[in-house]
């Protein structure tokens, strides 16, 4: 029995790495289309042929890792080789909490060391060719330091917790742990900007002028109670500029790049930020939550029942059931039903992103929405031409065609 379940988890690894780079050929073809004319006065020529050099750059370099991963992950599954490592981590203690531990935490540790070239190819090489790039290599280490810390730090309690519950109570396993792993992320989602990204980015209050008062303006006039406008050192790592709405009650606040402001005008960033503080209107965070749920109790229930059997285990060169061999089993069993919620997560958040476009159209700002729209996805270099079956599997929003369309037929 273990034999075939080896076979349905490497079958799942091959469809699911086949599907990715059917995909990414579909989207390459793709993006060789002329422009539609709404789209046409982001490139002027030079820039547009740098764009497709950028594009095919990064999608051959990414064919190149997803390719690697999948050789490096089904040689790992095909030779035992988490059983292999089980073995040694039992011998190195008994305690069963410590041994899952160390098992996902020495796997994390070798896994990012081994994709840190890539990842330095992709920052200092790539990024560096095309313009972007403003991290410098103690940058780059001291950031991956700081991920390995907090990885293992916050990873390490929720995972201990997790384990702990299933050892207490495998009955209620899946509700409890899908509480804690809840909780966790509310708690995460209230404060990150405050106990995380310090860590990372300097965030200072947007000082007062223009910029600030526009701000202020709009989210009065939008019934949009608002204290906290953060400006962030964005421009340490990277020229692309963002800006993102974070928190929730007391604790929400508009983040801006210190690079937007260097790309757009007043109305045009206010334009965005009316973009995202549509999103708090519509309660599309809410809506998302809800939509998580349903999805993180089948995902721990199905986990909870299959954490004890010795069959999963097997199938990955252990003797019995363990934790971390029957957890690394079921997700990669999980894989299609993961996809398909991934799916339909998208289609909700794109129909989302419609709704923000919409608030901010409705209070006049339609036009520099656009305007701004157009002006990151230029600076940026952002493929205009997706395919859209790639579109359909992986985007979150719509493309930049698609929401000019949809607020031009208002």
């Amino acid at each position: 029995m273990e034999h075939i379940l080896l076979l349905i988890i490497l079958l799942i690894l091959l469809i699911e790495f086949g599907l990715g780079r059917w995909l990414s050929y579909l989207n390459i073809k793709h993006s060789k289309l002329k422009l539609p004319a709404v789209l046409a006065d982001i490139y002027d020529t030079e820039k547009y042929a740098r764009q497709q050099d950028y594009f095919r750059t990064n999608a051959r370099f990414g064919m190149l890792t997803a390719s690697f991963s999948f050789v490096v992950i089904v040689a790992i599954y095909a030779c035992g080789g988490f059983g292999w490592f089980d073995g040694i981590v039992q011998n190195w203690t008994e305690h069963g909490i410590l041994q899952s531990l160390l098992f996902f935490g020495v796997l994390f540790i070798v896994s990012d060391i081994i994709t840190i070239p890539f990842q330095w190819y992709a920052i200092f090489v790539i990024e560096e060719k095309f313009g972007f790039n403003k991290q410098t290599p103690s940058l780059f280490i001291t950031d991956k330091l700081k991920s390995w810390g907090l990885s293992i730090v916050l990873g390490g309690l929720i995972l201990t917790a997790i384990i702990w519950i299933y050892n207490l109570t495998p009955e209620y396993f899946w509700l409890l742990a899908f509480g804690v792993v809840t909780a966790f992320s509310l708690f995460m989602s209230m404060f990150y900007s405050e106990l995380i990204v310090p860590l990372f980015n300097k965030q200072t209050p947007l000082e007062e002028g223009e910029l600030r008062t526009a701000i202020e303006a709009f989210a009065n006039k939008s019934g949009f109670k608002l204290k906290n406008i953060y400006m962030i050192d964005g421009s340490k790592r990277s020229t692309k500029a963002n800006a993102y709405f974070t928190g929730l009650g007391p604790k929400k606040r508009i983040v801006l790049y210190d690079t937007l402001t260097e790309q757009m005008n007043t109305d045009e960033i206010v334009a965005v930020l009316a973009h995202e503080i549509g999103h708090y209107k519509h309660k599309h965070v809410l809506k998302g939550m809800l939509y998580s749920i349903p999805s993180s109790l089948l995902l721990f229930f199905l986990l909870g029942w299959m954490l004890g059997s010795d069959v999963l285990a097997q199938a990955l060169g252990g003797t019995k059931a363990v934790f971390h061999l029957n957890a690394i089993a079921f997700f990669t069993l999980y894989t299609p039903i993961s996809l398909l919620l991934g799916i339909l997560g998208n289609v909700l958040s794109r129909k989302h992103e419609y709704e923000a476009d919409a608030f901010a159209q409705q209070y006049g700002y339609g036009e520099q929405l656009i305007s701004g729209l157009k002006k990151l996805s230029s600076q940026s270099l952002s493929n205009l031409m997706p395919h859209p079956l790639y579109v359909f599997f992986n985007y979150s929003h719509p493309t930049l065609y698609q929401r000019i369309i949809k607020m031009q037929t208002k």
